[in-house]
């Protein structure tokens, strides 16, 4: 049977979001796993994630090994999955490897992908007054910890002469902070699609800034040590790898049917899942896990130590495996428009 870790709100249309639960609650779906064979690859997912995106490309037809998936509301709670080994490998954004690494996890990041990062804003209400960056001083914002929206944050904030001390951070996972900003309860939500995209195609908040060209755009698969170490498990990680790419370049060229197949499997509307397609999702393309990759996620770490928001310094390339890059081009190949 298919396995799950999921938050009530990803089964539930964008109406209801507003008093789902976030956190990691679980639930049986009842579907069974996807492929046969003798060796099982333990996916991690997180919402309209590699799961949708393989399926609606047809790349989970035969498999001769099987996937079973669990989806997570963001990127730490999966790669804590990881590293206590209950998932193989799994998706998320730039910033969650750098905590999970800060925290000694074992984990290593395999595939990486290069997209915009119009997706990833801090959102506010659209009755605010606020119309820069600089004027969150002082302002509650609501994010959720050590995702790639909490870098997000703290590097928009920079560009506008500011830092995190300046404003009062909320710790809030999507349902969670969801609510409380559509609520009025903070003033302002750092954030990703598709949420952005809700919010905004609900009319409920605005733009005050995004992180394009602030932060680095990159999206990873990152595996545990001990998969990688099973060479039955290297090779369907390897071939896991092929399908999300391959998928990956048909959701570029099939953005509307896409959208369709990832709104009936989420409960989001078809509007905002196109318009997440369209800014976000369909712009990223394949690339290698290579030295420029490595020293953009440096950065980011050095920037969270500098905060102490990790515990230690860390050596980002001790974390990286790039035996899986073969011919892909440069991790800097700007993304599609």
């Amino acid at each position: 049977m298919r396995r799950r870790l999921l938050p009530a709100a990803l089964l539930l249309p964008f109406a209801l979001l507003l008093t789902a639960c976030g956190g990691n609650s679980s639930a049986s779906t009842g579907t069974d796993t996807d492929g046969k064979g003798s060796v099982t690859l333990n996916v991690g997912d997180q919402k309209g994630g590699s799961e949708a995106i393989l399926r609606a490309a047809g790349e989970l037809k035969n498999l001769n090994y099987k996937i079973q998936w669990s989806t997570f509301t963001s990127g730490p709670p999966l790669l804590e999955a990881v590293n206590a080994g209950a998932v193989d490998i799994g998706g998320v954004g730039n910033t969650p490897p750098v905590f999970a690494a800060g925290a000694g996890s074992k984990i290593s990041v395999v595939a990486a992908w290069h997209g915009t990062s119009k997706g990833d804003a801090i959102l506010v209400p659209v009755s605010s007054k606020l119309t820069e960056a600089n004027q969150l001083k002082g302002k509650s914002i609501a994010v959720a910890q050590g995702s790639s929206a909490h870098y997000q944050l703290v590097a928009s904030l920079k560009a506008a002469g500011l830092s995190l001390s300046d404003v009062q951070v909320k710790y809030l996972q999507p349902a969670d902070a969801l609510a409380a900003f559509t609520s009025g309860k903070v003033d302002a939500w750092a954030v990703w699609d598709p949420y952005t995209s809700q919010i905004l195609q609900a009319k409920q908040g605005r733009v005050l800034t995004t992180g394009d060209g602030i932060t680095n755009g990159l999206t990873f698969q990152v595996a545990a040590p001990a998969a990688l170490k099973d060479p039955k498990k290297t090779a369907v990680i390897k071939d896991y790898l092929a399908r999300l790419r391959r998928a990956q370049v048909w959701v570029y060229s099939h953005q509307e049917e896409w959208a369709k197949v990832w709104a009936k499997n989420t409960g989001l509307p078809y509007d905002v899942a196109l318009a997440s397609v369209k800014r976000t999702n369909a712009t990223r393309v394949s690339v290698a896990v290579d030295k420029p990759l490595v020293a953009s996620e440096q950065q980011i770490a050095d920037a969270f130590a500098e905060l102490k928001l990790i515990p230690k310094k860390v050596d980002f390339a001790g974390f990286v495996d790039t035996r899986f890059n073969g011919d892909l081009p440069p991790s800097t190949t700007p993304a599609k428009g």
